[in-house]
């Protein structure tokens, strides 16, 4: 089967691998419909993520339709129609039980798929722990509309719940990339005073005000300004930090009023620093790492009963076999770009390209 695989820093490419089996009555196979390209993809290609094993199949945000189960699978069965979760997690182990499924102490838990193992930007794909970490699709939703809802909207719904929005709150998320639109979009679903969103990038900021024009967009320049003058506590409330950028990372905490929280939900390819010294009497409380994936459920119900729809970020869509092409127009932030849908299903020619 066609494959987009890692083999090491800036060398992704396409290639045959032979179809997956199950190695585990709690796997289940997966055929793949859509996948996407994610930013975290870009970072195991820049190897910013040193976990990722070279030689393993890319991409951990897909729908597809179940072709095989493990004997010990009960939630979903062969032609259900499913959202593949980008985490992996047992749901028995002291942080799964918790909700902290990040965390998975299971060697198959957590990040794997498309970093420790095989992912999705493939035609079939091994699903570990198939009953927490399928979720069938509603009938009235669509694989664009669902395409989502395991990665990066799930990020953004983690994001606004670990926040502790409220209803007076004013909401600021850095960023008006996928990752921050969907923050941006789940906090909304709280009924917060108001949410704004910002970014250096022009065309971001007037796709958002295009698509959802609920959101409040700035520019990243006129950001504390505009929360000085129409922020009661003459900053926000909550912050969330999507941009990962030093830049960003810094207005995070200067952006946000004295005993605000600041939730880190951005990945960085260099470390950040606090400095302590300028922050000291601010009393922030701060919330990092990566998204405890466990509320696809809930998500999907949300799109099914119109509550809530990222289906706009989709704005490009490449046949597998042109995924390299995909990459350079993702990484390029070019034409417009937010996300890109690999279609794994439809014709794809295999096609060497770039030295592959």
């Amino acid at each position: 089967m066609l494959t987009y695989t890692y083999f090491g820093k800036d060398d992704f490419r396409l290639t045959e691998k032979p179809m997956p089996e199950l190695k585990r009555d709690t796997d289940a196979l997966v055929k793949i419909t859509l996948s996407s390209i994610c930013t975290s993809d870009l970072h195991i290609m820049h190897g910013s993520v040193g976990r990722a094993v070279p030689g393993i199949t890319v991409g951990h945000e897909a729908v597809g339709i179940v072709a095989e189960t493990g004997a010990d699978v009960k939630n979903v069965k062969k032609g259900d129609r499913v959202s593949v979760n980008v985490e992996t997690f047992c749901g028995e182990c002291w942080y799964c039980r918790r909700g902290y499924v990040n965390n998975c102490i299971s060697p198959f838990g957590g990040w794997a798929l498309g970093c420790r193992i095989d992912g999705m930007q493939a035609e079939y794909v091994r699903v570990p722990f198939a009953d927490t970490a399928l979720t069938v699709i509603p009938e009235n939703v669509s694989d664009r509309q669902a395409l989502l809802a395991g990665d990066i909207l799930a990020t953004g719904f983690w994001a606004a719940k670990i926040s502790e929005i409220k209803k007076d709150d004013s909401v600021l998320v850095i960023g008006a990339g996928p990752t921050g639109v969907c923050c941006a979009l789940s906090a909304l679903l709280k009924e917060p005073r108001r949410v704004y969103i910002c970014d250096v990038d022009e065309s971001r900021l007037g796709f958002v005000k295009e698509h959802y024009p609920g959101i409040a967009a700035l520019r990243s320049d006129e950001v504390e300004e505009r929360l000085r003058a129409e922020c009661p506590l003459k900053g926000a409330d909550i912050v969330i930090e999507a941009a990962g950028t030093d830049k960003s990372f810094r207005l995070a905490w200067e952006a946000a009023r004295p005993n605000a929280v600041v939730s880190i939900v951005a990945m960085y390819d260099a470390p950040q620093v606090l400095p302590l010294p300028e922050m000291y009497g601010k009393n922030l409380t701060f919330k990092t790492g990566g998204v405890d994936g466990s509320d696809a459920k809930e998500i999907l119900e949300l799109i099914s009963a119109g509550k809530l729809d990222v289906s706009a970020l989709i704005t490009h869509t490449f046949p597998l076999s042109e995924a390299s092409a995909a990459y350079e127009l993702f990484a390029s932030r070019s034409d417009g770009v937010m996300k890109i849908a690999l279609d794994c299903e439809g014709k794809n020619d295999f096609l060497f390209r770039g030295g592959a």
